[in-house]
């Protein structure tokens, strides 16, 4: 077993005090830095990092970044989801390390949308119907998952196929 202890450290953001979730450190006793390419491979991470070694990744809907030393998670509703996320982190780190020999190693993280793809097939009206200022903000939140679609009213039956199969490759 690579991961024996950690201790966990819950807080609310200091940029949006009013928030009603908390966000979550868990201090690792033991180094999983060596972990981190067989927890991509198998987690399939979004974003890894090879100085220092570090994989994002996003699962539950929170995001969800482990360094060697540190797991860090946002957007929790309390301390038992906290709980309950890191100990299975610790399940899945443990997994892939002891599975390391019949798994892959991944040094790169997913290949993203680019937005500029996703801008091309939207109206580029600036219409705001959909929540958001401008097409490449609704551009931006539909790269990282935050928006929908079928969020942007304006936008063509056509365009909004070819944009699933586009969004469809991440």
């Amino acid at each position: 077993m690579l991961l024996e202890n950690y201790k966990l450290e819950i807080f609310k953001s200091q940029c949006q005090p009013g928030a009603l979730g908390v966000h979550c450190f868990a201090h690792l006793e033991q180094d999983v830095s060596e972990a981190l390419p067989y927890l991509n491979s198998v987690l399939g991470g979004f974003e890894y990092f090879t100085d220092p070694p570090a994989v994002t990744f996003k699962a539950s809907g929170k995001l969800i970044t482990v360094h060697g030393k540190k797991i860090a998670v946002n957007a929790l509703k309390d301390e038992e989801e906290a709980v309950k996320i890191v100990r299975w982190l610790k399940n899945e780190i443990n997994n892939a390390w002891e599975q390391r020999a019949e798994i892959e190693p991944c040094y790169t993280g997913m290949p993203r949308p680019v937005l500029i793809e996703i801008l091309k097939l939207l109206p580029k009206t600036n219409c705001r119907e959909c929540g958001e200022p401008t097409c490449m903000v609704f551009a931006t939140r539909l790269a990282e998952g935050a928006k929908a679609i079928d969020a942007c009213p304006q936008l063509k039956e056509e365009a909004s196929k070819e944009l699933s199969n586009y969004l469809a490759r991440f």
